[in-house]
């Protein structure tokens, strides 16, 4: 971990996302009240060889913010699964080493079989990747699966 491993206040341990982002992670989660934001520390292992975050890590995060974000903000697909269809990623500025990113996605429209969202992303508060994507609406979660 890096000597910046604070975690800003409000902020928990995310206890979801399934076995590849509790590997990769750890992510957190501040919902307060209308306010769901998702967040990580840029670690060592998250890096490229320029020490800024791996673009992977940062498609990985925004294949995490919307379909969580959507799970906490509509109870039409709280339970379901939200499978990507497709994810747009436009890297704006680089995250690095030891940067705290952050990022809040909305549902935009949420049909019969699809969810659209967006969302954007700051690394110290500058925004580095906007990202939308498009996701099936799968079956329910299990209550004992993770999400």
């Amino acid at each position: 971990m890096s000597s910046h491993a604070g975690i800003p206040p409000g902020f928990a341990p995310l206890q979801s996302g399934g076995p590849f982002i509790q590997h990769n992670g750890p992510l957190y989660l501040c919902h307060e009240g209308s306010v769901v934001q998702f967040g990580f520390r840029v670690e060592r292992r998250h890096v490229n060889p320029m020490n800024n975050l791996h673009g992977g890590m940062m498609a990985s995060f925004c294949d995490m913010l919307l379909p969580l974000s959507v799970h906490r903000k509509s109870d039409q697909v709280a339970d379901r699964f939200l499978p990507t269809i497709s994810l747009q990623i436009d890297y704006l500025a680089p995250a690095p080493l030891g940067a705290w990113v952050q990022g809040e996605g909305e549902p935009l429209r949420i049909t019969r079989s699809l969810v659209f969202a967006q969302g954007l992303v700051t690394a110290d508060g500058v925004p580095c990747a906007r990202v939308s994507g498009v996701f099936k609406i799968g079956p329910a979660v299990p209550s004992n699966a993770v999400e």
